[in-house]
């Protein structure tokens, strides 16, 4: 199988910056696009950056010039640089990644658990 685990999320001032990672893990052939998404009780879960195997990324444009996506190939491991955090930047944000397990010909979708990011003075 296949598990997805994200770390780094906390508490930060407004201004403030934090860094996420998310670490695929299991019987992995080849992750092809790996992005984070965020999500706030009562709204849906929304995109915020994603990046291809080839090292392409694209963004929200609430976050543009303030987030960096980017990734370790060798490693499964996707990070999200989020600089210049605002109160509208709290949620828990999620990583998810298209992964072609060893064996598979088709890749599936996998989330991992979510980690909580609170920008608050």
């Amino acid at each position: 199988q296949v598990q997805l685990v994200e770390s780094g999320g906390g508490l930060v001032q407004p201004g403030g910056s934090l860094r996420l990672s998310c670490v695929a893990s299991g019987n992995i052939y080849i992750a092809f696009d790996m992005g984070w998404y965020r999500q706030t009780p009562g709204k849906e879960r929304e995109l915020v950056a994603s990046i291809s195997n080839r090292g392409a990324a694209d963004y929200a444009d609430s976050v543009k010039d303030r987030f960096t996506i980017s990734r370790d190939n060798a490693k499964n491991t996707v990070y999200l640089q989020l600089n210049n955090l605002q109160t509208e930047d709290t949620a828990v944000y999620y990583c998810k990644a298209q992964i072609r397990r060893i064996g598979k010909f088709d890749p599936n979708n996998y989330w991992g658990q979510g980690t909580q990011v609170t920008v608050s003075s």
